[in-house]
This record gives structure tokens, sequence and C-alpha cells, in this order.
């Protein structure tokens, strides 16, 4: 299996996300630092005082200021972090989605080729199976699909606790999916007016081993990466995709 991937762009990212996180760490910890302050002075109602001469800076902030600017750094640090946990999970975590995906699908031939990036859509296998869009999740404890949602449930306390403060959510994947599907074939459009898009397949690939999946309901194949390569095999075998346009999208496509 080729593997085309976007290195530039997962190294722009990781700094992104890595910048976020540090930034977002620091005016969490100078919004806990000035509630503190508030709360140890409250019954004197001492004024902050804030001097910075290098700058010129010179700040004396009542009991109310201190409360307003404290809640304001709190939220932005916490908003900052969910940006750092966004973009780390993606680009900074080893192994990344990618690398994982790379993993599950080691041992396809040379007729398939895996995109990260490259495209207007994270992660695409093209191949005799078909144009696959792939949406890798490493959320732990039992993913379910119930009431038309995907859901995830189990892990206790610690869990949830990490869910909302250390941990991505599972999102909507169909929405997500949605807009992939869309945006990938107008992408082919644009490369091949002429070429006649066959039906874009797709897979929510769970990466984290030790998740129980519950979905065979779900209305798009859910199923852990060990599973990936098996199922993309099988569905080669049926119609698939023709050589002949096999080789006219990978002509238009990113090289290595």
């Amino acid at each position: 299996m080729k593997i085309i991937r976007n290195d530039r762009y997962i190294k722009r990212n990781n700094r992104i996300g890595q910048f976020a996180s540090l930034l977002g760490l620091l005016i969490l910890a100078i919004g806990f630092a000035i509630s503190i302050r508030s709360l140890a002075t409250f019954e004197t109602a001492k004024p902050l005082e804030i001097k910075w001469d290098a700058i010129g800076l010179n700040l004396s902030l009542d009991q109310q200021q201190q409360t307003t600017i404290s809640m304001l750094a709190l939220l932005i640090g916490f908003i900052l972090s969910q940006v750092g946990i966004f973009f780390g999970n993606r680009f900074s975590r080893r192994p990344r989605p990618d690398e994982l995906l790379d993993a599950a699908l080691k041992g396809l031939d040379d007729r398939y080729a895996i995109f990260h990036y490259t495209m207007p859509v994270s992660h695409v296998l093209i191949g005799p199976s078909g144009i696959w869009l792939l949406l890798p999740r490493h959320q732990s404890g039992k993913i379910v699909y119930e009431k038309k949602r995907w859901r995830q449930k189990g892990g206790g306390p610690i869990q949830a606790y990490l869910r909302f403060f250390a941990q991505e959510g599972l999102g909507r994947p169909d929405l997500e999916f949605e807009t992939e599907t869309a945006a990938l074939t107008r992408y082919l459009k644009n490369k091949l007016p002429d070429f006649e898009i066959p039906e874009i397949q797709k897979a929510l690939v769970i990466t984290n081993e030790r998740t129980e999946i519950i979905a065979d309901d779900a209305p798009i194949l859910t199923v852990p990466a060990k599973k990936l390569k098996e199922i993309i095999r099988k569905a080669g075998k049926g119609k698939g995709l023709p050589p002949a346009k096999l080789e006219a999208l990978k002509a238009v496509l990113p090289q290595p």
C-alpha cells in the first residue's frame, strides 16, 4: 500500500496544538491565582496592584474587577486547552491517527493508496475496493449506536472526568461523513469532470483495541481497526473499482 502524507500540515498543526495547550495552561494559572487572591482579601476588599515599569503598566483592580478578570481568564484558558486537546489528539499523540490507520491496513498491495491530509478530507483510501472515507476515533470504554446517535459509555467517574477535560468527544460522525463526502465529491469532479464518481464508502474506525463496539444497527460501518483490512479486501472481491478507472483516478491525485 502506498502512503501519501502531508507532513508539513501535520508539523504545523502539531505546533498549533502545543502552543494552544501551553497558552491555555498559563492563562488558567493566572485566572486561578487572581481568584485565590480575590477570595483571600474579600473581607478587607484590598485592591490588586499590578505594576510593570518596563511597559509603564500600573493597574489597581477592585474585587469586582478581579472576579471578572479571573472568570474570563478561566474561560479563555479552558477554551484554549480544548483547542490544544483537539490538535494534540490528531497531530501530537503518537502513534497519530494516520499512523494507526497505516498499521491497520499494512499488507494491502500497491494497488491501494491511502492519503492523509492531502485533500479536502483527512483520510482517504483508494484501491480495487473503491473509495473509502476513514474516520478514526480513539475513545475508550464502550461505543454504542442508539437512538440514531453514536455514544461513548462506560469507564466510571474517572473516564467521565477525562472525557470532559482531557479527551475529545466522539462527536457526530454522521455529520462529519456527510460534510467530507460532499467535499471529496467536489474535489474529484474538479479533477476529473467527465469521471463518474463511484459510491464513496465510509468507515468509522475505532483505533483503541480495548474499546467495546455495539453498533450493528449503525448506518455507517463502525469497526475496530484490526478488522478494517479484512473488510476492505472483501469489498475488493465484489464489484469494486475497475483497473482503468482506478488508474485514471490515481493519476490526478497527490503523488508521494
